[in-house]
């Protein structure tokens, strides 16, 4: 067991979760630390480009019905409580630009300028129908396996 290791594992597209478990990637890298995130499911939906992708490879109606349903990047993503018919992320943006928080933007940014690894995982991308170019760019892409070999490694395993 690596003491200098953490793995995530983003299960979640909740704003506010996403938001959690950037701001521990990124205080455990400013420890010296090195970390691991793994987006699987609804997570994949905040590495997701904001912008419609046009792609090569033709996708099933659930695929496709898949990608119009969920938000595109971290900006689209709602609460997970307290949404408020939509309002609930732009109020909180608002509070915590007000507080000078980082945003989830700048979180994600510092985390990469950091080291940390952002993969995606590869079942969810088959199974939702993503492909690798409506996603963000400088990920990386692997199956449970790889991320099962991180979290042995690892000294704290977190599931948000």
């Amino acid at each position: 067991m690596d003491t200098s290791k953490k793995t995530i594992i983003v299960f979640s597209g909740d704003f506010d979760r996403v938001m959690a478990a950037f701001i521990i990637a990124n205080g455990a890298a400013a420890m010296g630390d090195d970390v691991t995130m793994f987006f699987t499911f609804w997570g994949l939906n905040a590495l997701r480009k904001p912008e419609k992708v046009r792609v090569k490879e033709k996708k099933s109606a659930l695929q496709a019905m898949f990608g119009k349903m969920m938000p595109r990047g971290p900006g689209k993503m709602g609460l997970s409580k307290m949404n408020f018919a939509g309002m609930g992320a732009p109020l909180m943006k608002k509070v915590m630009k007000d507080q000078n928080v980082m945003s989830l933007d700048e979180l994600m940014a510092s985390a990469r300028e950091q080291g940390v690894k952002l993969v995606a995982c590869t079942m969810t991308l088959d199974v939702m129908g993503f492909k690798k170019e409506e996603l963000i760019d400088g990920l990386e892409y692997a199956g449970v396996a790889a991320y099962l070999g991180e979290a042995d490694e690892a000294n704290v395993n977190l599931f948000i």
